[in-house]
C-alpha cells in the first residue's frame, strides 16, 4: 500500500515540477545529507536512517532527473538545464555514507555527491562529533560548564543532553583549529567521558569505494575550518590540500567543493569564490536555501533539505522551496523575479 502511495505522491509531484517548469525557467534543487544511521539516533531523532531515507530516494528517484553537481552546473552556464534537475549532496565524510547511503542510492538508481574533509579519514573524528559523543557518553548528572560560560548544567535526561549540545556548538564553531583541539579537551576533562569513538568517518577505500560506484567526489577542505576565520595562504592550502588527496586516493579529477558551515558573508567571502576559480573548480555550494538557475553564480550555489516523517509533506517542501530563488550570496539576493 505504502509503495502505491509514493508512486502516486511522485507522479503529483512530478507533474506539478513539470507545471513551474512550462511557467518558468528550469531551477535546480540541491539536497544537503551529513550522515544516514542505521538505525535513528535517540539523541537526535530528527536525522534521516535506513528507512526514511531509502523511502525519500526511491521518491527522488522517480520525481526528478537527479545528476551530479558538475553536471548540473554546466547545464546552469549552458542554459540548458532539464526539468525536474536534482542533486543529492553529502558533507564531511561520515563511515555511514558508505555503509549505509551508497547502498540505497545503488538500489534506487541514482547517484550523489560527496564532500569529504580528509584530514578526518582512516580514524579520525570531526570536533563537533567530539562534542556529542562526549555529551553522549557523560555519566555525571549534572557538569560545571561555567568555562563555557554555560554555568552548572542538567544531564538527567535526553532533553537536557540535546539542550547542552545545542549550546556548545555555536560556542565552538568559530574559534581557531587550535583552539576548538583545546576546547573539547577541556570538556572532554569536565565531563569524564570514556574513550570516544574512531569509526565515525569514512576510510580512504570507502571513498574509493563511493567513486568506483560512480558517485561524484567533491573537497571539502582538510580540517573543516570556517574558512574566514584563516589567512588567504592557510585557506588555500586547506583547500588545495585537501582536494590534493582526494585525487591521489580516487586517481581521478575533483573538480567540485562545499564551503564549510558554507554560509555566505560569515564563513566564506569573496576571496574564497575567486581563489575557487584560480584553482580551477568547476562549482561550489553553500547553505543558503534555495534553488539556482541560469545565469546564478555557479560558485555560490544554494542547497535545501525538506524536513518531515510524513512523504507528502517533505514533497511539498521540496516544492515549495521552488519559489525561493533569491536566496543569499554574498552582499545580496540572488535572482530577479519568480
Amino acid at each position: 500500500m505504502r509503495s502505491a502511495v509514493d508512486a502516486l505522491l511522485a507522479k503529483v509531484n512530478q507533474l506539478a515540477h513539470g507545471a513551474c517548469s512550462l511557467l518558468a525557467a528550469p531551477r535546480l534543487s540541491i539536497l544537503i545529507y551529513h550522515r544516514v544511521r542505521a538505525q535513528a539516533d535517540e539523541l537526535f531523532p530528527y536525522e534521516p536512517d535506513a528507512r526514511r531515507f531509502e523511502r525519500v530516494m526511491s521518491f527522488v528517484a522517480r520525481s526528478f532527473r537527479v545528476m551530479s553537481l558538475a553536471e548540473a552546473a554546466a547545464g546552469l552556464q549552458r542554459g540548458d538545464l532539464p526539468a525536474r534537475a536534482l542533486v543529492i549532496t553529502f558533507d564531511d565524510g561520515y563511515a555511514d555514507n558508505a555503509e549505509v547511503a551508497l547502498p540505497i542510492l545503488r538500489r534506487c538508481g541514482v547517484a550523489a555527491t560527496f564532500f569529504v574533509s580528509t584530514g578526518f579519514l582512516d580514524g579520525g573524528r570531526m570536533w563537533n562529533d567530539s562534542v556529542i559523543e562526549i555529551v553522549r557518553a557523560c555519566r555525571q548528572p549534572e557538569v560545571d560548564l561555567e568555562v563555557f560560560g554555560l554555568g552548572r548544567r542538567s544531564l538527567a535526561g535526553l532533553a537536557e543532553r540535546r539542550a547542552l549540545i545545542g549550546a556548545l556548538l555555536p560556542r565552538i564553531k568559530y574559534q581557531s583549529l587550535a583552539d576548538r583541539d583545546q576546547a573539547i579537551a577541556c570538556l572532554h576533562d569536565r565531563c569524564g567521558a570514556p574513550d570516544l569513538p574512531d569509526d565515525l568517518m569514512m576510510t580512504s577505500d570507502q571513498v574509493r569505494q563511493l567513486h568506483r560506484a560512480g558517485m561524484e567526489i567533491g573537497a571539502h577542505t582538510v580540517r573543516h575550518p570556517i574558512l574566514t576565520t584563516l589567512t588567504p595562504d592557510e585557506a588555500e592550502r586547506e583547500i588545495a590540500d585537501g582536494r590534493k588527496r582526494l585525487e591521489e586516493i580516487i586517481d581521478a579529477p575533483v573538480e567540485v567543493f562545499a564551503y564549510p558551515n558554507g554560509k555566505p558573508g560569515r564563513d566564506y567571502d569573496q576571496s574564497h569564490v575567486a581563489l575557487l576559480a584560480r584553482l580551477g573548480f568547476k562549482c561550489a555550494v553553500s547553505t543558503a536555501t534555495g534553488v539556482s538557475r541560469a545565469g546564478d553564480d555557479v560558485f555560490q550555489l544554494p542547497r535545501f533539505s525538506p524536513w518531515g516523517e510524513s512523504l507528502s509533506v517533505w514533497g511539498t517542501r521540496l516544492l515549495v522551496n521552488q519559489k525561493n530563488t533569491r536566496y543569499e550570496v554574498l552582499g545580496a539576493p540572488s535572482g530577479a523575479g519568480p
